[in-house]
């Protein structure tokens, strides 16, 4: 039996997404592990996470050029390829500096594999089966996070830890045979010139920006070069903003952002991943360090979040066409956030099934929140921009939870500091409860939407709410 392409695409694309899922789940596990083995403190690790989402935020920008130009599925294949070479890399690091340039190499390929894959789906599916297409899209791509905690903590606890990556080897070999099979070859007819002016000034300024937000306070280098390499970065982002305003098809295009509904999607969402993209990175350094568990155990316990994910896809289209995107945004990001916060005020003593309910729950009403942010950003997007709105998108994306992680570790590091102890429960406890007010903001963005946000996409599933109230 053939399977309709509105779930077809969505499931070959969540196979790239779940080996990335399952990458960088597997690797939050292992940081301790990771850091004992290269003699760093665990802190310093944040930086294998933070490369890879930076490298992926640079590279992002050129992904919808490189699809046009080239032809989505060519592109989606390559980009699966270029991440398996990153993973090898990383399995043979022997130091930190070799892990972040095999992480580097990985970034490369997931900037241009997750947008691109999007960008598939985009093109393939009616937006009237958008919400369902992202549903289904979330079942595979979910199974990596739920995979993700518990087998990277049984390969670190009796393995070693660079099977972490070299797992991702076979996955990647499935999915490239996969996407030549099935995939439909999209591209366009009429593709314009690379923008190489703004590719620059957006990758370097990205790049010394988030240079100097992880160098900030941390004594890594003189202050000077922070101070430095934040005037250089706000000063190439001022000017590619400028240039912006002044080609026709920029690399970038900001002009986006004036559709609201696209807008409140890349703002709200950005502001409601930094609480989501610092709970992989802190749950697992509280688990271990903060509570004394073992990799295995911290796996064991932190799966749940996923898998109250995977709960979602049954439930997702009833209740955006019950409740409307705005309402289900404003509220659930509330609620989402608040099951982040929560996490903070577990102590050594909270049963484990008290703490796994609050990790269950909190990822269905976060996975509920990203299908709707993912969905609501595209309904006034028209064909002809959304290889430009899903690079844009997709940039903000990886910038936000770069960004919550990087912010995290500055948390720590600077109450750390402030104590002269060492890492303990009571500065991560801080820091997830900081996080999760930051992820809360995302509601005052989301109230701006008009009450009818997105109505057409709904379709069927409002129809069906309608009956059943």
């Amino acid at each position: 039996m053939r399977i309709p392409r509105n779930r077809t695409v969505p499931l070959i694309v969540a196979a790239a997404l779940f080996m990335e899922h399952l990458d960088s789940t597997i690797i939050a596990t292992a940081l301790p592990v990771m850091a004992k083995d290269f003699g760093l403190p665990p802190i310093m690790l944040n930086l294998a996470i933070t490369t890879y989402l930076v490298a992926v935020a640079v590279f992002i920008p050129a992904s919808g050029w490189l699809a046009d130009r080239f032809g989505a599925r060519r592109v989606f294949v390559s980009a699966i390829g270029v991440f398996l070479l990153g993973s090898i890399l990383c399995g043979l690091s022997q130091s930190l500096p070799m892990l972040v340039g095999g992480r580097l190499v990985q970034g490369l390929g997931g900037a241009m594999m997750v947008p691109v894959g999007r960008l598939l789906l985009l093109r393939s599916v009616p937006k009237t089966e958008l919400i369902s297409a992202m549903a289904w899209l979330t079942i595979p791509a979910m199974i990596g996070p739920v995979m993700g905690p518990p087998v990277g903590g049984f390969i670190t606890t009796y393995a070693s830890w660079r099977w972490l990556f070299w797992i991702n080897v076979p996955i990647g070999i499935i999915g490239i045979a996969v996407a030549l099979w099935l995939l439909p070859s999209i591209r366009e007819e009429d593709a314009p010139a690379f923008d190489y002016t703004g590719f620059f000034l957006s990758a370097a300024g990205l790049a010394a920006g988030v240079f100097a937000f992880e160098t900030l306070g941390r004594g890594i280098v003189p202050v000077e070069v922070t101070v430095a390499a934040a005037l250089v970065g706000f000063t190439l982002i001022f000017a590619y903003i400028r240039h912006a305003r002044n080609v026709d098809r920029p690399l970038v295009d900001l002009s986006l952002l004036r559709i609201p509904t696209f807008r409140a999607a890349v703002v709200g969402g950005s502001l409601f991943r930094i609480g989501v993209g610092a709970v992989p990175f802190l749950l697992p350094l509280q688990l271990q360090i903060g509570f004394g568990r073992s990799p295995l155990e911290s796996g064991l316990t932190t799966f749940v979040s996923a898998a109250g994910a995977l709960m979602l896809k049954a439930f997702a289209g009833r209740i955006i066409g019950r409740f409307g995107f705005r309402n289900t945004l404003v509220f659930n990001s509330i609620l989402g956030a608040l099951f982040i916060a929560v996490v903070g005020l577990a102590g050594p003593g909270t049963p484990v099934a008290i703490l796994m309910s609050v990790l269950l729950i909190g990822g269905f009403f976060r996975s509920l929140e990203f299908t709707a942010i993912n969905a609501i950003g595209y309904a006034d997007i028209e064909p002809a921009q959304m290889s430009r709105a899903t690079s844009l998108s997709g940039m903000a994306q990886q910038l936000s939870l770069s960004g919550g992680v990087a912010f995290a570790a500055l948390t720590l590091h600077l109450l750390t500091m402030k104590d002269g102890l060492a890492l303990d429960a009571g500065h991560i406890s801080i820091a997830i409860g900081l996080v999760g007010i930051l992820s809360a903001s995302a509601a005052w963005i989301f109230a701006a939407l008009p009450e009818n946000a997105g109505e057409a996409m709904i379709g069927k599933f409002s129809s069906e709410s309608r009956g059943a109230g």
